[in-house]
């Protein structure tokens, strides 16, 4: 598949995925998409995951030492990865430390502990996967993968009672993340902001657009300048979908702490 921009503007509400293949040979269960609405003026790219594809590995890094997304992808050999738990310092360099604010567990090691007023995507030993608060992990011992991010911005299809759409909500670049209501779909999603042709989406806008992708659970991840979803293209070249904008520089990517990767294994 070739890289391609967002497809032609239509109205929030009138927006409808059209989903490809993006890796048929190598991954059979990975899906792209993208779109771009008109009221609000937003651009934003999307992945649906199938779970139960036998042949999927998701991947997570140190979390101790930054990387920019587009880093991870290729060093890692993944076919796509997306930015995940908010974190500190801040800056556009590789290999710097970082502390993660939230859970991030890698193939069962607990990299960074739950930060219990966050939430978080939680990949079970037993096949689950659910979106869950990261107080309810108390006990760590069932969990292969977690990312922890900000909060619900889904639940049950609907929008939580804190969430309503609103015109004057805050705006940012916004990373997420949805299930379908069977579990047994993932989706991941970038909205690109500050910027002219894509102005930011609220937590609401946020949720609604998982909802329209498919997903009856969604998490919001770091946003803001640490937007970024990188996708190893069929020409073996790695590249952001998005268009990151670290310190207010459009295409200027973010080193950030923990990344969620996609690896096809035989």
């Amino acid at each position: 598949m070739e890289r391609e921009s967002a497809p032609d503007r239509v109205g929030f509400e009138d927006f409808s995925p059209n989903w490809q293949m993006f890796a048929p040979d190598v991954l059979p269960g990975l899906f792209f998409t993208s779109g771009r609405t008109d009221s609000p003026r937003l651009e934003f790219w999307a992945l649906r995951i199938d779970l139960t594809e036998l042949s999927l590995e998701f991947v997570v890094n140190s979390a101790t030492r930054s990387t920019k997304v587009s880093s991870f992808v290729r060093d890692y050999a993944l076919l796509a990865g997306i930015n995940t738990v908010p974190f500190y310092p801040v800056s556009s360099r590789d290999g710097e430390a970082r502390t993660s604010t939230g859970v991030v567990v890698s193939a069962g090691l607990v990299l960074s502990p739950p930060a219990h007023n966050y939430d978080a995507l939680v990949f079970f030993r037993d096949g689950r996967a659910r979106i869950i608060p990261q107080s309810k992990l108390a006990d760590l011992s069932a969990v292969k993968t977690a990312i922890g991010g900000f909060r619900i911005i889904l639940n049950d299809s609907e929008l939580p009672p804190r969430l309503s759409p609103s015109p004057t909500a805050p705006r940012h670049p916004r990373s997420a993340a949805g299930l379908s209501a069977d579990g047994r779909t993932l989706y991941l999603l970038v909205i690109d902001g500050r910027r002219r042709a894509s102005i930011g989406a609220t937590e609401a806008e946020t949720g609604l657009i998982l909802q329209k992708l498919g997903a009856a659970s969604g998490l919001n991840f770091d946003g803001g300048g640490s937007t970024a979803m990188a996708l190893r293209f069929p020409d073996g070249r790695v590249r952001t979908v998005n268009t990151p904008i670290h310190s207010g520089i459009p295409g200027r990517e973010r080193a950030v702490a923990a990344c969620l990767g996609l690896r096809a294994v035989e």
